[in-house]
């Protein structure tokens, strides 16, 4: 199984920045898209970014612009930086990954889930 831990979040002023990170650990043989969602109260999941094992990336036009993604291969682990934070950015932020856990099965990709770190954005 391949587990996934984000760190990061926490309280910014508007226009502020932070960076969460989502490391992946376990039993993995290959990840291909890592992305990030973000959930608020009410609200469905949004994709926000994903990004491929090549650095291919898809980011929404919503925070286009002001955040980035960018993945460390060798340590498994995708980040976002999140800048010109607005309070309309609070939500909890998730990582999810499609990762192939065995390579005696290399074409069974699942996708995994962390538990989420809250981002508020507020003054």
């Amino acid at each position: 199984q391949v587990q996934l831990v984000e760190s990061g979040g926490g309280l910014a002023q508007p226009g502020g920045s932070l960076k969460l990170s989502c490391a992946a650990s376990g039993s993995i043989f290959r990840i291909n898209d890592m992305g990030w969602y973000r959930q608020a109260p009410g609200l469905q999941r949004e994709l926000i970014a994903n990004i491929n094992s090549g650095g291919s990336a898809y980011v929404a036009d919503s925070v286009k612009g002001r955040f980035t993604i960018s993945r460390d291969n060798d340590k498994n682990t995708v980040y976002l930086q999140m800048d010109s934070l607005k309070p309309e950015d609070t939500a909890v932020y998730l990582c999810n990954a499609d990762a192939v856990p065995d390579s005696r099965a290399w074409w069974q990709e699942y996708t995994y889930w962390g538990r989420g770190t809250q981002v508020t954005v507020s003054s």
